[in-house]
């Protein structure tokens, strides 16, 4: 369940996923991640998708990111479990199946129920600018981890 900013009030988990679901179908923010629904029909709002445009002036430029993110049921209480569909050679995500470690990124590492699906993007966006990430070979463009 999730907290309502500033109250005691606990948001269910579903209420708290219709109102991250419905900010990726506004586009808030500045563009540069977007998210929605794997399968609109998913009425657990469970499984998502999540896009990263990669930063300019780094090696991610003008690459496009695609993403899973899986919010299970104890969601926002626990974080998302997110994997890169899209191949990258980023530091915090297995070369082998794309899968995000937690604990190298600190959205999810220092999880709080107030995070949501936008700020691990974000975080996830801002680690492609770091001076260990920027200048890292990638794979050729549009390829995909297998699983």
């Amino acid at each position: 369940m999730a907290v309502a900013a500033g109250s005691g009030v606990k948001v269910p988990r579903n209420f708290r996923l219709l109102e991250e679901l419905e900010e990726g179908q506004k586009g808030v923010g500045d563009g540069t991640v977007s998210w929605g629904l794997e399968d609109d029909e998913d009425m657990t709002l469970t499984r998502w998708r999540g896009m990263i445009i990669g930063p300019p002036r780094t090696i991610y430029e003008n690459r496009m990111y695609s993403l899973k993110v899986e919010c299970g049921p104890k969601y926002p209480e626990t974080p998302p479990f997110v994997r890169f569909v899209t191949k990258i050679n980023l530091n915090g995500v297995h070369n082998s199946n794309g899968v995000v470690d937690t604990r190298a990124v600190s959205a999810l590492a220092k999880w709080q129920n107030s995070y949501n699906i936008r700020m691990v993007l974000q975080e996830l966006r801002r680690l492609m600018m770091c001076k260990e990430n920027m200048k890292l070979p990638q794979p050729p463009e549009g390829q995909s981890y297998t699983n």
